[in-house]
């Protein structure tokens, strides 16, 4: 793990002014951030070593809770896996209270509820991860404060990363740039006959080799919609679809290119055509001040002129350290949704269109683009077009 950024109270990882607004907006006392990723984001980019992608242990679970009593950053707390201490010996938590001794999720709660009563914080009005909090611990939790009101904290902490700090933005621009990379290596070194199992295998050890974490590759070849890796191999003129997401600490690169096994033939042209021209309508009215909805209204004007129309999809999402996270755009998107409100510089959106096309395969680019406060700026543009199999192999 690289080493982070020393943060305190008086400077901290988050913008303090737009937590405490959003969580008096939402009427919330006290917020229990418990999801590694709103962890790591509150508390600057840390992430338990450890448990980075497992939580399991013995008879229980990692449960890392970060406390934040609205307003008042000197009673934050968090409380962490004994297998936490040595991180936090070379890099301590911004926090006042950090506790790196628990070993399940009761106990982490038990700690929670101990460093509450004792601090004095105002409890009225609780903020909880509750897709994320284990049964156990959210009894705990519940039994302790049989008087508070409860809420979800999910659209509290979407709400606060929604707008991307300036080093969040430079993360998730190189992580885009290193899938991309990823890619052509990829693809220059497959030629005809290669399954898609090959090419998933080969993608991971790019990524990684890149400084990534590889986080899944969506692949799909020939005539076949199905984006599962397999056996099934990519042939002489037939088109392959990637789509994948790269961690770059924390922060995913998510996005989707084009390759086929020899020259592009004049249908394969205009396909993929006609999704740069859909791609490039939904980014136009991206800028701060825009509404949400504004990309959608554009996209789906240019698709209803294509004659591809029946067979294409479209769809716009934030991203960040989730893949699909705010500003929520798509309609009957879960969570608080951000159609009708402007959009704000620093937010960042994941652009999808996908033609399904009946003979030619999936067909797809996806593309990061940054909310600017004059218009919009893309993460990892390049190879949009065609890109040939097998170069590296006849070089």
């Amino acid at each position: 793990m690289s080493a982070m950024p020393s943060y305190s109270v008086r400077n901290l990882p988050f913008d303090q002014a737009r937590l405490d607004r959003i969580m008096d907006d939402a009427g919330v006392d006290v917020l229990i951030a418990n999801s590694k990723h709103n962890v790591q984001y509150l508390l600057g980019g840390h992430r338990a070593q450890f448990f980075d992608y497992m939580d399991a242990m013995g008879p229980s679970r990692y449960l890392p809770l970060v406390i934040y009593p609205k307003g008042t950053p000197e009673r934050a707390a968090f409380i962490g896996h004994r297998l936490e201490g040595w991180q936090r010996e070379v890099t301590p938590f911004w926090t006042p209270e950090a506790q790196t001794s628990s070993a399940g999720t009761i106990d982490a709660m038990e700690k929670a509820v101990a460093y509450l009563r004792r601090s004095g914080v105002k409890t009225k009005n609780i903020a909880v991860e509750m897709s994320f909090l284990p049964v156990d611990a959210g009894g705990t939790l519940y039994n302790a404060f049989a008087s508070s009101k409860f809420s979800d904290a999910h659209n509290v902490l979407e709400r606060l990363r929604a707008v991307k700090l300036p080093d969040e933005l430079d993360k998730l621009r190189t992580a885009s740039e290193k899938v991309i990379e990823s890619m052509l290596a990829v693809i220059a070194m497959h030629g005809p006959g290669a399954t898609k199992q090959e090419l998933t295998d080969a993608l991971r050890c790019e990524e990684v080799n890149r400084g990534l974490t590889f986080e899944y590759c969506l692949i799909a070849a020939g005539a076949s919609h199905n984006r599962a890796p397999s056996s099934q191999r990519w042939e002489h003129g037939e088109a392959l679809s990637i789509d994948s997401g790269g961690n770059y600490h924390g922060y995913i690169g998510d996005l989707a290119r084009m390759a086929v096994q020899g020259p592009p033939d004049e249908e394969l042209q205009d396909l993929l055509g006609e999704i740069e021209e859909i791609q490039r309508a939904a980014f136009a009215p991206a800028k701060a001040g825009a509404l949400g909805h504004e990309i959608y209204a554009a996209a789906e004007a240019r698709l209803r002129r294509s004659p591809q129309h029946n067979h294409i999809h479209f769809v716009a999402h934030g991203m960040g350290l989730v893949s699909h996270e705010a500003p929520r755009l798509a309609p009957g998107a879960q969570g608080e949704h951000y159609g009708a409100k402007p959009l704000e510089a620093g937010m960042v959106i994941s652009v999808e269109t996908t033609i399904t096309h009946p003979r030619r395969g999936y067909i797809k680019l996806e593309d990061t683009v940054a909310v600017t406060p004059s218009g919009f700026e893309i993460f990892g543009e390049g190879a949009r077009g065609w890109n040939i199999a097998g170069t590296a192999l006849t070089a």
